[in-house]
């Protein structure tokens, strides 16, 4: 019979992979004064595209602005989760996690006002299915959107044709380290190492919880995993009213580490903090802008000359006349009532 790993080897095996990975080499960012600024050149760069076709009518009034551009993203990442979570058959948290990285990288160097988030956002949920090996049919996922068929088949040829670029965008790096795994070799360690703590299980709860809440955050783009389930695990004993300092200098090994120790609580703090400023728009605020974008891509979605360097020859399928009409699924369909 083989010895049991030890769960402290697990962590840093998982550790190691995320280290030599391309998530730390080319998504990880230092500052998130760096994601803004990727944010603020993907909208200037439509806008300046927009306005090169001349179009008459057109002025700089019309664009969103990354204000903007943030409230509606954060309404389509939230329809993303909420997607997901009702998705039948049940998807995986390590999906879910994917999914919502495609998502947030893909925006990191395009404008919503290029490629609509609805339908990103379920190409970057197909697409984690398929890379995460969840099996489930094209008919079984554009299924989990309405009774319709011809509007699910209409969302799979949108999918379907989106794919590649989503692939592209995200310079073919799609293997994504989500937090989950590295909170399970942190309970799993807590119940073998760490005898203060009688039952390391009533913490997961509040634990995936903090993890839902930091897939909706940049954290995953700014810290490591095992970083953000550290961080989720000691948030969790602290509104239980458990001090888990000794796990950190005992168990850890970082007691006679104390430039480790003060950076480990600095990152701690940052992600603890992103998750507390996080608010998700108000409804009114999200009709304005969605308005906006509705508009923005009648006017220039169906000009190819913006698309046709990602290898899309034909964009005909996209708006051309306002969504309302000419979509034959819209905002609505993803609630699944």
């Amino acid at each position: 019979m083989r010895p049991a790993r030890n769960p402290a080897f697990l962590i840093r095996a998982t550790a190691a992979m995320y280290h030599n990975s391309s998530q730390k080499k080319y998504w990880t960012f230092s500052k998130e004064a760096n994601l803004e600024n990727l944010r603020l050149e993907a909208n200037q760069k439509f806008r300046v595209k927009a306005l090169s076709l001349r179009k008459p009518g057109i002025s700089e009034s019309m664009f969103l602005n990354p204000r903007e551009e943030k409230v509606l993203f954060r309404h389509y990442e939230k329809r993303l989760l909420d997607f997901c979570t009702v998705f039948k058959p049940a998807m995986p948290k390590s999906v879910v996690g994917t999914a919502c990285m495609y998502f947030r990288r893909f925006y990191l160097n395009n404008s919503l006002m290029e490629y609509h988030p609805r339908t990103i956002m379920l190409t970057c949920t197909y697409l984690s299915c398929k890379v995460d090996e969840f099996n489930v049919s094209s008919t079984q996922f554009v299924g989990n959107l309405q009774e319709n068929p011809a509007a699910q088949e209409r969302a799979l040829e949108q999918i379907l044709e989106y794919e590649l670029l989503l692939i592209q965008q995200l310079n073919f790096h799609l293997v994504i380290h989500n937090p989950y795994r590295p909170l399970e070799g942190f309970l799993i360690d807590l119940k073998t190492r760490y005898p203060l703590l009688e039952n390391p299980e009533m913490l997961r709860k509040s634990a995936e919880d903090f993890l839902n809440r930091a897939a909706m955050t940049d954290a995953g783009l700014l810290f490591s995993p095992s970083q953000i389930a550290l961080t989720a695990v000691l948030n969790s004993a602290a509104r239980a009213g458990l001090n888990m300092e000794t796990y950190l200098t005992e168990c850890m090994g970082l007691k006679d580490e104390k430039e480790t120790l003060s950076k480990m609580y600095d990152s701690m703090r940052r992600i603890t903090t992103l998750l507390k400023e996080y608010e998700l728009p108000k409804a009114d605020e999200v009709n304005v802008c969605k308005q906006k974008l509705e508009r923005i891509h009648t006017e220039f979605t169906s000009n190819t000359s913006l698309k046709r360097k990602h290898g899309y020859e034909d964009d005909d399928h996209v708006v051309k006349k306002p969504l309302v009409t000419e979509e034959e699924w819209t905002d609505e369909d993803l609630d699944l009532l």
